[in-house]
């Protein structure tokens, strides 16, 4: 079953790991440009996320397994104004949406990149459905929060990148979780 190879989805790899300078840049970009615009980031080290998911497809004769973007349409960029600007050149930029809430997002794109790297399948998930809040306690998941919904009869944790109103799910056991209790309020 032929592969097509995983691009770089994350520059630099410690980009969550230690503290920089710069702010996020959500980008809205040309239809299926999202890969090209992480080549040229890339090839100039600038900083920048574009979450990606293996995708299956089913030919005639055989499958065909392809990485996309898991956020199809956005991508994001972490830097100075410069960094901003020369995306823009690319011409592959349609819009640049403004980030209020630059913590949060950090810290959402940060749980969707600590998913990829414990190489479960992920599925992206269009809009969010209300359900538990769960916490992971166990497995390679362990210290994330998330929402627990039931699809298919198997439990499925969904991480909400709130800023896109979007998330990621993937797959995880009952053994997993323990749920979220919220403090009773007098």
């Amino acid at each position: 079953m032929p592969t097509l190879s995983l691009e770089p989805m994350i520059w630099p790899e410690s980009l969550f790991d230690e503290p920089r300078e710069g702010r996020w840049w959500a980008m809205h970009v040309k239809p299926r440009t999202e890969k090209s615009l992480a080549r040229n980031c890339f090839s100039r080290r600038v900083s920048f996320f574009l979450p990606q998911f293996r995708h299956q497809r089913r030919g005639q004769k055989r499958a065909k397994d392809s990485f996309l973007p898991l956020f199809p349409g956005y991508f994001f960029l972490f830097g100075t104004e410069c960094d901003r600007l020369m995306a823009l050149e690319t011409n592959l930029v349609v819009n640049v949406l403004s980030v209020p809430d630059q913590c949060e997002l950090f810290q959402d794109l940060k749980r969707i990149n600590r998913v990829i790297e414990s190489n479960l399948a992920l599925q992206p998930e269009e809009r969010l459905q209300p359900g538990m809040s769960v916490a992971i306690i166990d497995g390679p998941l362990a210290g994330l929060n998330g929402m627990v919904i039931r699809r298919k009869n198997k439990l499925t944790l969904t991480l909400k990148v709130s800023f896109l109103q979007q998330g990621a799910s993937v797959e995880i056991e009952d053994w997993m979780v323990e749920p979220i209790v919220a403090p009773l309020e007098d």
